[in-house]
C-alpha cells in the first residue's frame, strides 16, 4: 500500500502561482511513477503531468506545457507540481496518483491521494 496526502492547493488570481505537494508514504517511494490529475466540477478527471521513478522522464497535458512543472525529491518521498501563469480553466481538485508503471490514463493508477483545491480567480 502507498499512501498518498496532497497539499499546497488555494486560491490564487490569474497570472498567479502555486506549488503544490504530495507525500508518499508505505511501500518504497522510488519504485512508483507518479502523476499528477485534475477534476473540475461536472467534467471528468485528467490528466495534467507525470514523472518516472528515477525523475529521467516527464510528461504534461498540453493544456499545461510550459507553465506546470512536475519534480520529485526522493529523500523526502514527495512529489511537486509547481504551477505558474494559473489560469481561471486551471480550477480543479488536484489528485496525485501512484503506480508501477509511468502512465498516463487515471484509470491505470492504484494508488491516490484525497485531492487539494486549486481555485483560480479572473
Amino acid at each position: 500500500q502507498v499512501q498518498l496526502v496532497e497539499s499546497g492547493g488555494g486560491l490564487v488570481q490569474a497570472g498567479g502561482s502555486l506549488r503544490l505537494s504530495c507525500a508518499a508514504s508505505g511501500r518504497t517511494f522510488t519504485n512508483y511513477a507518479m502523476g499528477w490529475f485534475r477534476q473540475a466540477p461536472g467534467k471528468e478527471r485528467e490528466f495534467v503531468a507525470a514523472i518516472s521513478w528515477s525523475a529521467g522522464n516527464t510528461y504534461y497535458a498540453d493544456s499545461v506545457k510550459g507553465r506546470f512543472t512536475i519534480s520529485r525529491d526522493a529523500a523526502k518521498n514527495t512529489v511537486y507540481l509547481q504551477m505558474n501563469s494559473l489560469k481561471p480553466e486551471d480550477t480543479a481538485v488536484y489528485y496525485c496518483a501512484a503506480d508501477e508503471a509511468l502512465v498516463l490514463a487515471p484509470t491505470e493508477y492504484d494508488y491516490w491521494g484525497q485531492g487539494t483545491q486549486v481555485t483560480v480567480s479572473s
